[in-house]
Parts: structure tokens; C-alpha cells; sequence
């Protein structure tokens, strides 16, 4: 009987030394994985990532009982890996990841700027060994400049790079002041850009036969993602400011109490406001010079909100929102984490994946964005224990036998 053929995955033959922590790094790390790269993942001797070590919540053994070295959070972003546990500290430590980078693609570290290169573990040490290596390094606020030296955690960027600028209510409204974003969006952008460089990079080798250096800052990589906040003031002067729940350039677009609760309308342009003020009962709004165009109904937003308050009153959120979808209005329920994994649409896309884990029988990941026609991602393994794969990996990859990889583990290399 002919089996059927299972698709590659697109980076399928392309080996990655994963030398990050936390959640930036390994989350790139993680998105080359998922699309068919082999990822080995460096961890600390004996500690491993830190990002284990930061709950709660923990992860449940088989006695159901909380691991307090392996949390939820470092599960989001490791599967697809391999782990061994190097102590590149050390001068046979270092040599082992030096001989593995002469068998890689690409390494990537996030590592404080110039930590590496005390080891000879620089982008210059092995691009000697391996001119066709790719080495993207992740720092806080990249290899230049004057923060080149600090850390950069994901809240610090966020407030250094403008973003708590923007979030949070209006002054002298309850609550107002800068707030961060509620997740790590700053280490996600600075995970998206890294992979996304070395792609590009892949794709320049292919065509020179050269590897190359990357340099990603989280400070850069999340001014970039600033969009209309960066615009606004740059190209006219204007800071957003904080605006809550409300859009500072479209109305209505926010958060709207109805009988039971609470859903987000959206309209984005003329035609959609006028739609939704027809679905309503209010078709005057349409010619009101206060409402008629967007400009004006951002002026004059409060108004609308009250009105618009009013004449939801009667309905639920799910009435609401059929009727709004059905007449070509955006609008949905704003959802928590219970409702998303009943939501229908989550359900029918895969939007949670279930691996087996050993610690815990089975864990739940998000499902990778990326749906490939011809080279799909694939799910091949849960995120590793600390050092689980050690042993395979200088047999299989290094060619190291038993005795060779026991005397590693007396000397405390491994």
C-alpha cells in the first residue's frame, strides 16, 4: 500500500544552535523549528534555561504536583528542540560548541554584547571555522551605541522604547498612567525580526555561499513596531498620548457594555459606521456633521460613545454580535483564555496543539501562524527536559562514544 507523502518542512536540513534564554531567542529559535530546522538548544549546566524557574504556574508531575524547575511560561516557546547542557566555560565546553558550530547553519545567542567572545565563541572566532554560518545575535539594545552593554528585559524596552506611552487610560481617568502591554510583546517582536533575518540570510548564502553576522535589538525591533504612534509624532508633531480602550485616529472602535457584558466594535471607515448606525436604529447618524466623517466623529467621540452606549441597551453580547457580522460590521466578544478554547473558529483552525511532554504526560501549545501549502510546520516534539537529548547528540552529531561522553560528565563539561 502507498503511504502518503509527508511534506518537508521548508527549513528541513538546516541546523541550529539555539545558545538563547528567556523568550525572545527562543522564541525564533522556535519558529525555525516549527518549520522543519533541526534546533539544538545550549542550556546552562546544571540550571538550563532561566525562563524554567519562572513561575509559578509550574508544570504538574505525574503526581500531580507543581515542578518548581520547570515552569508554563518556558513551555510557549522550546518545542522543536534538543537540549544539551554544555559549560562553555570551560575550555573543552567551549571547543565542543565551537565543533558544533563547524556542523551548523546558524547559531543564535542572546547574550549580554561581547559576553561570548571571553570563550572564543564570537561571530569572528567561528566564522573562521565556519565562513557559511549564520550567528544573529539578540540583545536588549544591539552590538552599538551607547546601551550596547545593558540588559534589556521585555519590560524596560517597552517603556524605553515608547510604548507605555501609548497604553493605559487618559490622564484623570481611574487608573491613568503608563502601562505595559500585557504580554511580552517587545521579546515577540525582537523573536519575529530575528527569524525573519536569518531567513534572509539563508537566502543571501544560497545565492554568495557567505554567512553573516545579525544584530537584533529588542529596543529596535519595538520602536519599529511602534507604526502610527512613531508616525504621528515624527511626520506631524503630534504625540497619541494614552487613549485607553479607544482607537486615537478611528471612532467607534473600542470596548462597548451591553446587556450581559461587554464586546469590541470596530469601524474603520465611513461605510462601516454607516452600516452600524443603520443596524442600530439610528440612520441619522449618517448625515449628523458631527458623526458623517471619521475626523469628525474622532472630535466628537464622547458623544458618540453615549449615544451609541444607549442604543445597545437591549441586547447581548451574542446578539450583537451575530447581528453586526451579519451586516458587515467588525465586532466580537472580548475573549479569556476559557472562551478561547472553546471558541469555534480557534477549534476548527488547530489554534492549540497538544504534545506529549515527559514530565506531565501532555502539554498545550499555541499552534505556530504559519500555514504553508507545499512545506507546512509540523509538530514534532514538546519542549525538552534540561540536557534530555545530551547523550544523542555528541553520539550521533560528534561521533563521541560512551567512555568519551561519561569522562565530559565527571569533569562537570556536561
Amino acid at each position: 500500500m502507498n503511504m502518503p507523502t509527508i511534506p518537508k518542512g521548508a527549513l528541513d536540513g538546516i541546523r541550529v544552535l539555539d545558545m538563547t534564554r528567556v523568550i525572545a531567542g527562543p522564541y525564533a529559535g522556535q519558529i525555525l523549528g516549527d518549520l522543519g530546522a533541526e534546533v539544538i538548544k545550549i542550556e546552562r549546566q546544571g540550571e538550563g534555561d532561566d525562563i524554567r524557574r519562572l513561575g509559578p504556574p509550574w508544570l504538574k508531575d505525574d503526581k500531580g504536583e507543581d515542578r518548581e524547575d520547570e515552569s508554563t511560561y518556558g513551555q510557549s516557546v522550546n518545542r522543536n528542540k534538543l537540549s544539551l547542557t554544555i559549560d562553555y566555560a570551560q575550555t573543552e565546553g567551549a571547543q565542543l560548541i565551537r565543533d558544533l558550530a563547524a556542523k551548523s547553519d546558524v547559531l543564535l545567542e542572546n547574550y549580554r554584547t561581547g559576553t561570548l567572545s571571553k570563550y572564543g565563541l564570537d561571530y569572528e572566532e567561528l566564522r573562521k571555522i565556519n565562513p557559511r554560518l549564520i550567528y544573529c545575535s539578540v540583545t536588549g539594545f544591539g552590538q552599538t551605541g551607547p546601551y550596547a552593554g545593558r540588559s534589556g528585559y521585555d519590560y524596560l524596552v517597552q517603556a524605553m522604547a515608547g510604548v507605555m506611552s501609548v497604553t493605559g487610560p487618559r490622564d484623570g481617568e481611574s487608573g491613568a498612567g503608563p502601562t505595559r502591554v500585557g504580554v511580552p510583546i517587545a521579546d515577540v517582536c525582537g523573536g519575529l525580526y530575528a527569524a525573519i533575518g536569518i531567513l534572509a540570510a539563508l537566502n543571501h548564502r544560497n545565492v554568495s555561499g557567505e554567512g553573516q553576522h545579525i544584530d537584533i535589538s529588542l529596543f529596535d525591533a519595538q520602536v519599529s513596531a511602534l507604526m502610527n504612534t512613531f508616525s504621528s509624532y515624527f511626520n506631524s508633531g503630534k504625540e497619541l498620548g494614552r487613549t485607553g480602550n479607544d482607537h486615537p485616529s478611528a471612532a467607534p472602535y473600542g470596548v462597548y457594555p451591553v446587556d450581559d457584558g461587554f464586546i469590541l466594535i470596530a469601524t474603520f471607515n465611513d461605510r462601516e459606521f454607516s452600516r452600524l448606525a443603520r443596524l442600530v436604529g439610528h440612520a441619522e447618524w449618517i448625515e449628523d456633521p458631527r458623526f458623517a466623517k471619521n475626523g469628525a466623529r474622532v472630535a466628537n467621540r464622547q458623544a458618540l460613545a453615549d449615544l451609541l452606549t444607549a442604543a445597545l441597551k437591549g441586547k447581548s453580547k451574542a446578539e450583537w454580535e451575530k447581528l453586526f457580522n451579519d451586516g458587515t460590521v467588525s465586532c466580537g466578544p472580548i475573549n479569556g483564555m476559557p472562551d478561547l478554547e472553546r471558541d469555534p473558529h480557534a477549534l476548527e483552525r488547530g489554534t492549540v496543539v497538544n504534545m506529549h511532554h515527559p514530565i506531565n504526560g501532555t502539554i498545550r501549545t499555541a499552534a505556530s501562524p504559519l500555514r504553508l501549502s507545499a512545506s507546512p510546520v509540523s509538530y514534532r516534539s514538546a519542549p525538552p527536559t534540561i540536557g534530555e537529548h545530551t547523550d544523542q547528540i555528541l553520539q550521533d552529531l560528534m561521533g563521541l562514544d560512551h567512555a568519551a561522553i561519561a569522562g565530559l560528565r565527571e569533569r562537570n563539561i556536561i
